[in-house]
């Protein structure tokens, strides 16, 4: 994992876009570079056990979770409002997977949900417009 590269604010949306950069052990987006994508939303399933699938809808679609080591002995429930940073990749056959780094409970900060969405939209205005337009 490349951590100089950052990790995309995105809705999952966005992330249908995505494509493996060549020669690069990269994804880009709009001619950004990137491994992790950086989404917030609410937790769709929360099963025990191996055989589980942890789903997060952020409003614009829905990604898997890929949760390991202690993240996995965590209780996550479903309807939690979750922010989660982990590498992308990129499935055909099935919807897109987040490979957690790191996940946070947000339920408690009742506004976080409302503010992410401009969150996206700064930092889409601020940092990766002009790297779009000068890649275009």
């Amino acid at each position: 994992m490349d951590y100089s590269l950052a990790a995309l604010k995105v809705l999952s949306a966005q992330l249908k876009d995505a494509r493996e950069a060549p020669s690069q052990n990269a994804l880009t987006l709009g001619g950004i570079l990137f491994q992790r994508a950086w989404l917030q939303g609410v937790l769709l399933s929360a099963a025990g056990g191996d055989d589980s699938r942890l789903l997060l809808d952020d409003g614009t679609g829905i990604v898997e979770l890929g949760l390991a080591g202690e993240f996995r002995l965590r209780p996550w429930n479903s309807g939690m409002y979750v922010m989660v940073v982990g590498g992308y990749l990129v499935r055909t056959s099935d919807i897109p997977i987040i490979k957690v780094h790191k996940i946070v409970d947000l339920s408690s900060f009742p506004d976080r949900e409302a503010m992410w969405y401009l969150e996206v939209l700064e930092t889409y205005k601020l940092f990766y417009k002009p790297l779009i337009e000068d890649f275009i």
